[in-house]
């Protein structure tokens, strides 16, 4: 009698996580209403801050950083390979991340997170006054990172792709220690866009107080560009003070659609002779080179999304930052007052780059979207295992309880048995 109560508890604990159970694989996900009211009705801190995260709400660390809405509508279509970056870097092996450093995208406080804040079996040594670290393999006297911060601007000053894919690979070999074979390395190309306007302006502004990046080889087919060319928008020794209206007058500026050009395969174009093919003919030319390459880059990031940057990246590498980025909305681009008619004229000025931002922008977005779906599935892929082996857990301490009750219900009627049989005996 007194084991009735305890075997209906028992029914209803394994009904309930019965129930459980099928409501997972029923309305698996979050779009489920009935699953986020209960864990609205909970009241579970962990609950809702999970909750949270794929709302959208306030305690999302990957709300939209730009003021956008959260709900992100693509506009491009690619495929699953194509928004699902994850590589097998062997920071061990013979693997390098080859960082491409474009000019006033952020790349500076980038660069310093790959080489300060990365949790590392071996860190970077940064010595202070130096510019560059020492970033070594485990085990070995050899670099795993080609960046401005780590072997300088060895392939030239922000070198681009056209330099660097034809720079790299020959300049780690020589660097290399001595092995009996060649290795075979992964080259992983990575690179950080930012809006075109305002990386204008902050160019614009950064050459205004002096900067030429005169030191730039811009190497193409083997050879630097002639002066005829590559002409120069100044003809002192910098060009330091020049108004807006002057960096933009300048046919010559390098600021122009400096992303798109510095992403692209320039030897497809005749490098930096435009007398190869005609104006149109050869933008359309870069445009799709530079949506090709970035497209296939292991890992690109955007400077107004801080923080998706930091997740595609830790995702993609399968490497872990120490501290969380930082977005910064207020730059010396933004303390510009620009009249709409000077940023269209900007925007005009950089129309590859502005059509190369928004295919990034779009790409990036859905990367995010994707990673962000395939880490809830696999979160919810753990939780229904452990729901399995604490069913089987359950069910296997159910058979238990049974044969002991067996067992003891057996062992009882023997007993009893012999008891009336040592009556019987009695009696006679």
């Amino acid at each position: 009698m007194d084991d009735k109560p305890s075997k209906l508890l028992l029914a209803l604990v394994m009904l309930c996580l019965f129930g459980v159970i099928v409501l997972q694989y029923v309305c698996p996900g979050t779009e489920c209403q009935l699953l986020l009211r209960l864990h609205a009705g909970w009241g579970s801190s962990s609950s809702a801050g999970g909750a949270a995260v794929f709302s959208g709400g306030g305690g999302d660390p990957y709300r939209a950083e730009d003021g956008t809405l959260s709900r992100f509508v693509p506009r491009f279509h690619f495929s699953e390979d194509e928004l699902r970056r994850a590589v097998d870097f062997n920071i061990k092996g013979d693997d390098v991340i080859v960082f491409l450093h474009i000019q006033k995208t952020g790349g500076t406080t980038f660069g310093r997170h790959l080489v300060r804040n990365i949790l590392l079996e071996q860190p970077c040594e940064c010595r202070a006054g130096q510019k560059k670290c020492t970033c070594l393999r485990p085990g070995k006297k050899e670099t795993w990172l080609f960046s401005r911060f780590s072997t300088g601007w060895s392939c030239g000053l922000h070198a681009d792709w056209t330099e660097l894919t034809n720079c790299v690979p020959g300049l780690m070999d020589i660097t290399a220690e001595p092995t009996p074979q060649k290795p075979r390395r992964n080259y992983y190309y990575i690179t950080i866009l930012r809006d075109p306007v305002s990386r204008y302006l902050s160019e614009w502004r950064h050459v205004q107080r002096g900067a030429t990046w005169k030191a730039s080889l811009h190497v193409c087919d083997g050879r630097a560009p002639t002066p005829s060319e590559l002409p120069t928008c100044y003809s002192g020794d910098d060009w330091s003070g020049c108004t807006l209206a002057d960096f933009m007058d300048c046919p010559y500026n390098l600021a122009s659609n400096r992303q798109a050009r510095m992403l692209a395969d320039l030897s497809l174009v005749g490098c930096y002779n435009l007398s190869v093919m005609g104006e149109e003919q050869r933008s359309r030319a870069l445009l799709e080179s530079a949506k090709r390459n970035l497209k296939e880059m292991a890992f690109f990031g955007l400077t107004e999304f801080q923080r998706k940057t930091q997740y595609l990246f830790e995702r993609t590498f399968h490497m872990r930052f120490i501290s969380p980025f930082t977005q910064f909305n207020s730059t010396r681009a933004t303390s510009v007052e620009v009249e709409p008619e000077t940023q269209r004229r900007i925007r005009e000025l950089n129309v590859l780059d502005v059509e190369l931002y928004e295919y990034a922008r779009d790409l990036f977005l859905q990367r995010f979207q994707s990673a962000r779906q395939q880490e809830h599935r696999e979160a919810r892929r753990r939780r229904q295992q452990e729901r399995r082996q604490l069913l089987r857990g359950r069910l296997q301490w159910v058979r238990q309880e049974e044969e002991e009750e067996l067992a003891w219900g057996q062992e009882e009627n023997s007993t009893g048995g012999d008891y009336m049989g040592n009556v019987e005996r009695w009696r006679r």
